[in-house]
């Protein structure tokens, strides 16, 4: 019979959620601003970090997070 927990040993556990980086894994990604062999991004207009858009792209950009924050006042602003 079961309780309803987890113990985290089920068959989907494939033992590799939680395991550390060693000399093996995968390198990370570069973050913001590193060699991510892009064009240079626009800063947001809210927070200042790095968009998704290009530089050259007119207008107000705005990161995923304040446009996505942005988009929820505006629908909820009556």
């Amino acid at each position: 019979m079961s309780t309803g927990t987890s113990t985290g040993g089920g068959a989907d556990d494939d033992g590799t959620y939680c395991v550390p980086a060693g000399p093996g894994a995968p390198a990370a990604p570069p973050g913001p601003g590193g060699a991510a062999g892009g064009p240079p991004y626009a800063e947001c207009v809210l927070c200042r970090e790095p968009t998704e858009y290009p530089e050259s792209t007119p207008g107000a950009t705005l990161c995923p997070v304040c446009a996505w924050q942005e988009a929820g006042r505006s629908a909820c602003s009556g």
